[in-house]
Formats: C-alpha cells, sequence, structure tokens
C-alpha cells in the first residue's frame, strides 16, 4: 500500500552491522516521505552488533531482532512495507535483491528497495556496485560517487537511472568554533586499516609520542568496539591489545562512545582514511589524513588526494594545521553551507525523497527487479552468492533454510555465543599467527 500523509510509511531496514545499521537507520528516517514507522532486522553472522554497539549507535526503531536473509524474506511477504533498506554487503544486497524478486513474483506489491555505502568507496567498486545493482535506488553520498557510480554501471551496459545522489546520513553536529581547553587531539582508529601489527604500532607509537611532546593537550584514542565485538570490518590486532604494558602518558586515553559526541570537544581530528574525517570536515574541524605510511589504494587515503588534508606526524608534532580544499570538500557532499546561506545538507536528501514517494505514489507500483546479475550473466559466480544465503539459483530458499523466525531460546543463544566466540578468537589470535608462521 503506498503511503500516505494519514498513514506514515512503514519501513524495515536490514543492517549487517553496527556502522551499517546507523547508516541504514538514518538513511530511512532522511529519505522518507514523512515520519516513519521503522522495524529494525539485523542480518544473522559475524559482525552482529552486540546491545551495546547499538546502544552506541544511539539509533532507535520501533521494533528491533535478529533474521536470516530467509526469515527476513518471510517476512517481507507478509507485511506491507513501503520501503526496505538494505545497509549491507554487497553480496548480501545481491542475495536479498533476488530473494525479493522471487516473493514479488508470487503474487502482490512489492517496497521500494534502497540501498548504498556506509562511507567512502574506496575499493571494490565495480564488485560493489554490480551486487547492489536491480535496487530501486542505489544512494551515492557525494556528486563524485554518483559520477562515479554511473560510470560504471553505463560501463558494461546496465541501467544507471537508480543512482542517486544523497549524503552521508550522519552528518551534523554543532559547528567547530574555536579551541577548546584543553586542546584536543583524537585519533580515529581503523578495524582494518593499517592491517599489520607493525603500521598499527607504528601509528600507536606516534600517538603517544604526539602526546608527550604536547602535555597542554588531551590527547585520546578513539576506538570502534570493545574486545570481543567486531564491526563492519575485521579487527585482528586492537590497539587495546597493542597498547597492554605500555607507559601510556598521563594526557593520553583510549575512549569508546558515539563519534559524534567526541567531535564535539575535538580540536584536531587525525585518521588514516576512515569516514570519521569526513564527518569532521562536516564540522569544519581541523582534519587530518596520515601519509606516515604512504598514499595507498591498500590504506583508503588515495580517496583525500586533493582535500588539502594530507599530512604526517611530523608536520602534526611541529604544529601544522590543515586547510581543505573547498572544491574537493564540496564534491564529497559534506560542505556544511554557502555563501548564500543556505544548507545544501539539508537538501541533499530531497532528491531520494522525492523518488521514493513517486514510485509509492505510482498506481503501478514500483516497476520488477531486475539485478544485472543473473544465471545467465555470471553462472560461475551469482550461485555461490544466493547460496550463501540458503537461496537456489531462482531466489527461492534452498531445502533446510531455516524454517522460521522467531527469538532464539536459551540453548540456541549459548550456542551462537559460543560459534562467534571460536569464529573471534580464530580472527584475532589463530589467524595472525598462522600468517607469521607463513612468513617464516
Amino acid at each position: 500500500m503506498p503511503a500516505s500523509t494519514a498513514n506514515p510509511p512503514r519501513i524495515a531496514v536490514l543492517a549487517d552491522s553496527d556502522t551499517r545499521w546507523k547508516w541504514g537507520a538514518l538513511t530511512a528516517t532522511r529519505t522518507a516521505p514523512s515520519a516513519p514507522v521503522l522495524d529494525g532486522f539485523l542480518l544473522r553472522g559475524r559482525a552482529t552488533p552486540t546491545p551495546r554497539q547499538l546502544a552506541e549507535v544511539g539509533v532507535r526503531a520501533d521494533s528491533l531482532r535478529e533474521v536470516t536473509a530467509v526469515e527476513f524474506l518471510r517476512v517481507v511477504a507478509s507485511t506491507p512495507y513501503d520501503v526496505l533498506v538494505l545497509a549491507l554487503v554487497g553480496g548480501s544486497v545481491q542475495a536479498l535483491l533476488h530473494g525479493l524478486k522471487r516473493v514479488a513474483e508470487n503474487g502482490g506489491r512489492r517496497p521500494v528497495v534502497v540501498t548504498g555505502y556506509v562511507g567512502v568507496v574506496y575499493e571494490k567498486l565495480a564488485d560493489g556496485l554490480l551486487l547492489r545493482h536491480g535496487a530501486d535506488l542505489v544512494l551515492a553520498n557525494s556528486r563524485q560517487d554518483a559520477e562515479r557510480f554511473r560510470a560504471v554501471y553505463e560501463g558494461v551496459g546496465a541501467d544507471a537511472s537508480a543512482v542517486t545522489e544523497v549524503a552521508l546520513p550522519f552528518l551534523g553536529g554543532t559547528p567547530y568554533t574555536g579551541e577548546h581547553d584543553p586542546f584536543t587531539v583524537v585519533f580515529a582508529a581503523q578495524p582494518s586499516v593499517p592491517e599489520n601489527r607493525a603500521d598499527r604500532a607504528y601509528l600507536l607509537d606516534r600517538l603517544v609520542r604526539h602526546a608527550r611532546l604536547h602535555p597542554e593537550r588531551d590527547v585520546l584514542l578513539k576506538l570502534r568496539s570493545r574486545p570481543g565485538e567486531h564491526t563492519t570490518h575485521i579487527e585482528e590486532l586492537p590497539y587495546q591489545k597493542l597498547a597492554r604494558g605500555l607507559d601510556l602518558p598521563s594526557n593520553l586515553r583510549l575512549v569508546y562512545g558515539h563519534m559524534g559526541e567526541v567531535l564535539d570537544r575535538t580540536d584536531l581530528l587525525v585518521t588514516v582514511s576512515s569516514t570519521a574525517a569526513l564527518e569532521s570536515l562536516h564540522r569544519r574541524i581541523p582534519t587530518v589524513v596520515l601519509t606516515d605510511l604512504g598514499v595507498r589504494e591498500a590504506l583508503g587515503n588515495h580517496h583525500f588526494v586533493g582535500s588539502g588534508c594530507l599530512a604526517s606526524w611530523d608536520q602534526l608534532d611541529a604544529g601544522h594545521r590543515p586547510d581543505p580544499d573547498e572544491d574537493w570538500v564540496s564534491r564529497q557532499g559534506v560542505a556544511a553551507g554557502d555563501p548564500s546561506g543556505g544548507d545544501p545538507y539539508a537538501r541533499a536528501f530531497a532528491p531520494a525523497r522525492d523518488r521514493i514517494a513517486g514510485l509509492l505514489d505510482s498506481p503501478a507500483g514500483p516497476p520488477p527487479l531486475t539485478p544485472y546479475y543473473t544465471p545467465a550473466v555470471a553462472p560461475g559466480y551469482l550461485p555461490g552468492i544466493l547460496a550463501r544465503h540458503h537461496l537456489g539459483p531462482d531466489g527461492s530458499p534452498l531445502p533446510g533454510a531455516p524454517a522460521a523466525a522467531g527469538t532464539p531460546g536459551p540453548v540456541r543463544r549459548t550456542v551462537r555465543r559460543a560459534a562467534r566466540g571460536a569464529y573471534r578468537h580464530g580472527v584475532q589470535r589463530v589467524a595472525p599467527v598462522i600468517r607469521r608462521m607463513g612468513e617464516l
């Protein structure tokens, strides 16, 4: 049933990590034609967020539960949702698109399907985009991304009309007006950048040295997760672990919490390539993207070439303050204002809202889902993606797929916790040992 002014749109958000839940839920509220009823679903897997992570994100839903892909498709088939936001890794988006296509073919009006990216897209551009093709809206967080996305789709002969320019939905907060007392430097850590122990130990050492060099400053190491938790990316070597046994200066602290609250007291944001840099730039906080380990695609800091934010710890130790390039910032969709007094960020989501409203108001409903990948186009790739979510080549559940949704009982919860613990142990302890042995 299409949304109306009398009935708020009903939106389902399916996410597979804490960061993607934050992106999906905020995207849903910013792009809805009116204040929505929001049902949250967490896709069961290695990065399913814990209650603490969900609380830290600070985004609430009218309901929230954990599901498998098959369970979610059964819910959608029986619930009149207006919009679905798929806040998932590309392969999961592709599987859900085929599953939703199958649900729609079995009769009934389908919801509008929206997907996109949580932050900076610096790797697997073609792979991730083609796996998301088929959604009604593929959101691009900036003008630059929208151009890149359309070029990829058009380059393979796929319809690019779904690409819709918006902005990152979690930007905002109080604009920076001047230095705090004490002056506060924040290093925004990332789970998987850089990956190896030597590089991460180097960054931690430079942070410690900066704190000692500037005892009048507060120096904060902003961590993404507590030990044992997972985020969007795997963290094999948490900074907490590397910091054990170090003699940390009194003005250096490890902190958790909502990034927006940390930015409220930040005078200098330092990172390798975290999306936090865009949040910081949006507020006009001095922001540095480190060059110490090189400017490389593997680090993601190549995305910031031309930003005016690239600098090294040596420069920061000497008092360097970056001056961002306004044209570059504007192309990233993080300009907080313009000379005429307007607010481009407030207008950034209007095209997506209008497009969703138009699809909901159409008497025929949204058109059939047509993902780029089909058994004919990618017979050696697509079946494996679908099978990982217990779906067959036609998008229907495979025999033996989970039969029912619902809250898991105590035994099931215990087994699941044990399985996740074993996975995390393998990622954080066993895998690094095997890798080191392979380097001998």
